[in-house]
């Protein structure tokens, strides 16, 4: 995890351009290079790196001796490295996962190099011989990018907005920033002015598609156009592992989130399990938050009782997560509900980890509910066939939420997050099933996802078939909501006038509630004018919502009070 950021045909000075590289430097805490291009001095490549793997060799833009005239800037890690190597025969220069991309792109172009990494990756990638610039996100945004590009060929690019938005131009302030959109490359003319055309924009890769790299996975060819379902748990369970396994790459210590529910607490214990067949020198750190007696914390402490993993709990009380509102959204550049209040738990537990241990490398469960079906809403779904249609659509907007979140809350503080769930074999492979496989089925979400780890003692049975409990919900009692807590304090800083005439002073994505529009007040604050960045709030289909909050449905409540 780092973070990139490049300029090409720039007007204005670089040095004071670099100020605004200066804006994600909590991304990489550990070095920072500045660096021009040669015979382009207007063109320059800031980065600030979080030293995961090759701690000697690894600093960026990576250039090697053998492509001299190409500069590579990427934040991720490609798993398959080292595969691609062998396959190739490849001629490493340094440990940096990384460097495939030089070699790949050298070899095939940067289509076949897109579509050959398996892992996670935002990439700037410079060929100065053929004058071109290439940008690339992997398959579902896990990784982020930003790019702006004015009229007259000025481009910036950026992990996060915030290393654009006040960057200055000739012609304009840079107005359109906008994300980068994932599974997608984009091929740029590199003009001798330094300046920049865009040539295409291309889809390389499709979540439903089995991916190019498939073909030198360390898994062998799983039995395929079966659909026994004794079959399809094995299939499930050996993907996954395999998921947790290819992420173990670091030569920093690895921690991992742990809820308490099935997602966070089923990766905990494939990564325990995997860790020890490996003889990792140190014990698993798990991490649970939330206020005192809250169902999250009480189901982490029975899961990491069964795994045997170094527990910490982080308690935190109402004041301390509504101290924390502002510089979360700050952070997220977002304002969408439930991405803010389900963002705060996880920068506090965040923070306790940068601080309190040396965990860096960070596990978590993200990807699972989008995947598997695992929102309360989906027990409302029309049919199995309109189910696995919003489960796309969900993954397809994963980076403007989910995904968002995750990346944003951890790399606050200089942490690394790795999400096995969003595997592109185990994705693939579940989006493959028939669509009535994956609903929810006796009343219980996830259900394939459950059976299939059913007879492996990885997990406590109460745990294994936990309800949905949103992390946002889950960090507080029973008896009050997190959500709940947050609009009883908001409710008194915002006034009912300003609500009232929210939609003319915000007429693009307009709250509705005092607690939408105490987002967007600080959102704009920070951001102001880029409320499109957002499309539209998160919020369940096929049920009559006015909040994001599972809580307020009526198939939570029903379970609750059983």
């Amino acid at each position: 995890m780092c973070g990139i950021w490049a300029l090409f045909g720039s007007d204005e000075c670089l040095s004071v351009q670099c100020l605004s590289a200066m804006k994600i430097a909590h991304r990489g805490p550990d070095a920072f290079r500045f660096e021009n291009v040669n015979g382009f001095i207007n063109c320059c490549f800031g980065f600030h790196r979080l030293a995961v793997v090759d701690q000697l060799y690894g600093m960026q833009p990576i250039r090697v001796k053998k492509f001299p005239y190409l500069w590579l800037c990427y934040n991720g890690e490609i798993y398959n490295f080292k595969q691609l190597q062998k396959q190739f025969g490849f001629e490493y220069q340094t440990l940096v996962d990384g460097e495939v991309i030089l070699h790949l792109y050298n070899r095939g172009g940067i289509e076949q190099t897109a579509s050959m990494l398996d892992g996670v990756f935002a990439f700037i990638l410079l060929d100065t011989a053929n004058r071109k610039v290439f940008l690339a996100r992997d398959t579902y945004g896990v990784r982020p990018l930003f790019k702006v590009l004015t009229d007259d060929g000025f481009l910036g690019v950026c992990s996060e907005a915030k290393g654009l938005i006040n960057l200055k131009h000739s012609t304009s302030l840079c107005s359109k920033v906008e994300p980068f959109l994932p599974g997608h490359y984009e091929v740029l003319d590199l003009k001798p002015s330094g300046k920049v055309a865009s040539v295409e924009l291309v889809k390389f890769h499709s979540y439903k598609d089995e991916p190019l790299h498939a073909a030198c996975d360390t898994v062998e060819t799983l039995p395929s156009g079966s659909f026994d379902l004794e079959t399809v748990k094995s299939n499930i369970r050996i993907l996954f592992e395999n998921a947790v396994r290819k992420r173990l790459m670091a030569h920093r210590r690895i921690g991992c989130l742990l809820s308490g529910g099935l997602d966070s607490s089923l990766v905990a214990a494939v990564l325990l399990k995997l860790m020890k067949e490996i003889n990792v020198s140190y014990p698993l750190q798990t991490f649970a938050i939330g206020m005192e007696n809250s169902p999250d914390l009480l189901a982490a402490r029975k899961v990491a009782a069964h795994i045997g993993s170094e527990h910490h709990e982080v308690i935190f009380n109402s004041e301390e997560g509504i101290q924390a509102i502002e510089e979360v959204i700050f952070s997220l550049e977002t304002y969408d509900i439930t991405t803010v209040r389900a963002s705060i738990g996880m920068y506090l537990v965040s923070k306790y980890i940068r601080k309190k241990t040396d965990s860096v490398v960070i596990f978590s469960g993200e990807g699972s509910d989008e995947l598997t079906q695992g929102y309360i809403y989906f027990h409302k779904a029309p049919s199995p066939e309109e189910a696995a249609e919003e489960s796309e659509r969900l993954l397809k907007e994963l980076y403007l939420f989910d995904v968002l979140r995750a990346d944003r809350t951890t790399a606050a503080h200089g942490l690394e997050l790795r999400v096995p769930f969003l595997d592109h074999r185990f994705t693939t492979y579940y989006l493959s099933l028939p669509a009535e496989l994956r609903i929810p089925k006796n009343g219980i979400e996830k259900y394939l996802l459950r059976q299939s780890f059913e007879d492996s003692n990885l997990l406590p049975k109460e745990i294994l078939w936990r309800p949905k409990e949103a992390f946002s919900d889950g960090i507080a009692s029973v008896k009050k909501s997190w959500f709940s807590i947050l609009q009883d304090y908001i409710d008194q800083q915002v006034d009912d006038l300003l609500l009232e005439k929210a939609a003319e002073k915000y007429p693009f994505n307009p709250p509705k509630t005092k607690e939408s529009y105490y987002y967007r007040q600080i959102f704009e604050k920070h951001y102001p004018g880029r409320s499109n960045w957002l499309p539209h709030y998160w919020m369940p289909r096929w049920v009559k919502a006015t909040d994001p909050s599972a809580r307020t449905l009526k198939h939570y409540k029903s379970a609750t009070q059983e």
